[in-house]
């Protein structure tokens, strides 16, 4: 069940890096399925990269972010493969 937040300020920290928007979303949707909240972003190089083509590349280094509350219980997971 997932913690009550309503009054929190959430701190998005950087999980891992990812090779594209496609990993990150699986990533996310097994962080999800064990109640963490999850997000990504293209990192700051694959969003230039992206801008300068017209930004509908999904390609390139993705940032995958969790609650800092939650960091450690993510790298649990992602270590357990």
């Amino acid at each position: 069940m997932p913690r009550e937040r309503q009054n929190d300020v959430v701190a998005a920290v950087r999980l891992t890096v990812v090779p594209d928007e496609m990993q990150a979303e699986v990533l996310c949707g097994r962080l999800r399925a064990s109640g963490i909240e999850c997000g990504y972003r293209k990192t700051d190089s694959a969003a230039a990269i992206s801008a300068a083509g017209g930004g509908f590349a999904i390609a390139g280094p993705t940032e995958v972010l969790v609650d800092e509350r939650d960091l450690e219980r993510a790298k649990r997971l992602l270590a357990r493969g």
